[in-house]
């Protein structure tokens, strides 16, 4: 899955009224639509609102060495079990998922003189949401942004700020050794297994270890909270083995 804050898809441009006046976002979910991905990146200030339906772990990236934050959606390439009868299946959908299209992208522009770096919203023209006919309109017949696009500048900034928030985390996880990698055994009611490896989970035993200026040190910059978050969504693993039974099944 491409990284929040990277320009990299197939057509990514900024986003603007008078060339995109007309483009219209089909806000519906569908494997059609990209949304058959089994997890979605995610980052600490919206733990509280995935934890109630969703597992959160953690994952080194392969290229950069860093950790990242994800919503496990699924136990397979391309399976997302939230995925339902042409709708989304749990009262709150990741960001990751409800920006598509968009993305955060940077811009040069000269201001007084003076060369600045800005962000900018930026949209996938390929992206299969995007269309001139069905959806939600990007602006308003008589000019201006509509309120979905409002919206959506609203989505893309809390994602910038939480992403502005994951890289201490992940540093304060690393350095009190508060993650541990685990690998996750799944024995479906026909017999059928699925292994998942490379996840790392929070490490309760070192947890429980840390003394108290230390836990203050976390609840202090909002890092303990999320900390608790992760571990109490691990129970969501269950809802996932039970969905993944039921389509086994045929139901």
């Amino acid at each position: 899955m491409d990284k929040y804050n990277e320009v990299n898809m197939t057509k990514a441009v900024p986003l603007n009224s008078v060339d995109h006046s007309e483009l219209r976002v089909i806000t519906e979910r569908s494997a059609a639509y990209g949304d058959d991905v089994w997890y979605a990146l995610t980052f600490p200030l919206e733990f509280r609102s995935l934890q109630a339906s969703y597992p959160i772990f953690f994952q080194k990236d392969a290229r950069t060495g860093k950790f990242l934050c994800l919503a496990l959606l699924g136990f397979t390439e391309g399976e997302n079990l939230y995925l339902r009868d042409g709708r989304w299946d749990a009262s709150y959908v990741p960001l990751a998922i409800r920006r598509q299209p968009f993305l955060i992208g940077r811009q040069t522009v000269f201001e007084e003189g003076q060369e600045k770096n800005q962000r900018v919203v930026h949209i996938d023209l390929e992206n299969p949401r995007v269309n001139s006919e069905k959806g939600e309109a990007l602006f308003l017949q008589h000019g201006g942004n509509s309120p979905y696009l409002d919206q959506v500048a609203d989505m893309l900034e809390a994602i910038h700020q939480g992403l502005g928030q994951n890289e201490g985390f992940i540093a304060a996880l690393l350095a009190h050794e508060l993650l541990e990698s685990f690998t996750l055994d799944i024995t479906l009611d026909n017999g059928e297994r699925n292994q998942l490896v490379g996840f790392y989970t929070i490490n309760e035993d070192r947890l429980r270890q840390l003394d108290g200026e230390t836990l203050a040190q976390l609840h202090s910059a909002g890092y303990l909270e999320a900390i608790f978050m992760a571990m109490a969504s691990q129970s969501n693993v269950r809802r996932l083995m039970d969905e993944k039974n039921r389509r086994v099944a045929g139901g």
